[in-house]
């Protein structure tokens, strides 16, 4: 923490992180979430650095918005990944060294978010912290930001036997391209404003995963965009992580569960993890349905002047972490 709180570290202006910064980014990463443990009265948690492909993907995925700020000295002080998916956006991972917290380097990190965001066009404009942690949650009010509903980690068991599953990566290069098309034109309906095809293709790009379709890929029923690249350095890959899932009907949610879990059996992982907002109750009980366990839970919360809105048909999960 900062000793002299009355007094504000001189910071360089922000600039967008690269790949090269990814150690560095990674130290932080790791030591800031350790101390955020500890100083919750949880001394022996330790946080893993990232994988690397999961840098590589968020820094990407980011853009310009990979914002980093170092301090007089060069050292790297801060970062916020900072992410557009049309009009939705959010901000994570994110962090302040911790010598360097209570000393407003917090407040800047964020507010460049916000305003990076709204420079883009951003009408929602959102953030998941831990629910345990009062001091994050009254920090991030003090920036106007208000609660919405848990986001729950929910797992399956990946299926016993491999099944017949369509997928992007799978397809000519023309069907991709329509393939794509068709999915950004689901969203469309569902969640107008929102879009997922630069993740979708970075994904892709990336080799980080792939994306998970129901029905003709021409005009697909329902589809998730999902990673199987570990989430921590140094891992095996055990589990296959959704980041979007778009379905034009709620009830096609239980057989994209369905063809995700074969998914997952045939990459050879033991199970598949959804993140699931608070505002999708119908999809935790499906979850549950079929056996789903509760992992973690993550608070969302959203600008009370750029807040979440439910989608207009169907099902939208949007994970706003990487």
């Amino acid at each position: 923490m900062n000793p002299f709180p009355w007094t504000q570290p001189a910071l360089e202006a922000p600039r967008m992180a690269t790949a090269a910064d990814i150690p560095r980014l990674n130290e932080l990463f790791s030591g800031a979430f350790t101390d955020r443990y500890r100083r919750d009265g949880m001394a022996g948690v330790r946080v893993p650095p990232l994988g690397v492909e999961v840098w590589r993907y968020a820094l990407q995925d980011a853009g310009e918005g990979a914002l980093c700020w170092s301090d007089a000295q060069g050292r790297l002080a801060a970062f916020n990944m900072v992410h557009r998916s049309g009009t939705e956006g959010w901000m994570g991972p994110l962090c302040v060294r911790p010598d360097l917290q209570g000393a407003g380097v917090g407040r800047q990190v964020v507010r460049a978010g916000i305003d990076w965001l709204r420079a883009q066009g951003a009408t929602v404009i959102g953030l998941e912290t831990m629910p345990r942690t009062p001091d994050n949650i009254g920090f991030y009010a003090r920036l106007g930001f208000v609660p919405g509903g848990l986001t729950l980690t929910v797992t399956l068991e990946a299926a016993r036997d491999p099944g017949p599953v369509t997928l992007l990566s799978t397809l000519s290069a023309a069907r991709r391209a329509e393939a794509v098309a068709a999915c950004r034109a689901l969203t469309a309906r569902v969640a107008p404003g929102i879009d997922f095809t630069r993740e979708i293709e970075l994904t892709g790009a990336l080799a980080v995963g792939d994306t998970v379709m129901l029905g003709a890929p021409s005009a697909p029923d329902a589809f998730a965009l999902c990673h199987s690249a570990p989430l921590v350095d140094g891992r095996f890959q055990e589990e296959l992580r959704v980041l979007k899932v778009v379905c034009g009907a709620r009830e096609a949610f239980a057989d994209l569960l369905g063809a995700l879990t074969r998914q997952a059996r045939a990459a050879g992982m033991r199970r598949v993890a959804v993140r699931v907002q608070g505002n999708a109750p119908e999809a935790f009980r499906a979850m549950v349905a079929l056996g789903g366990r509760v992992r973690w839970s993550d608070l969302r919360m959203a600008l009370a002047d750029a807040p979440e809105r439910p989608p207009v048909a169907g099902l939208l999960l949007s994970n706003w972490e990487i």
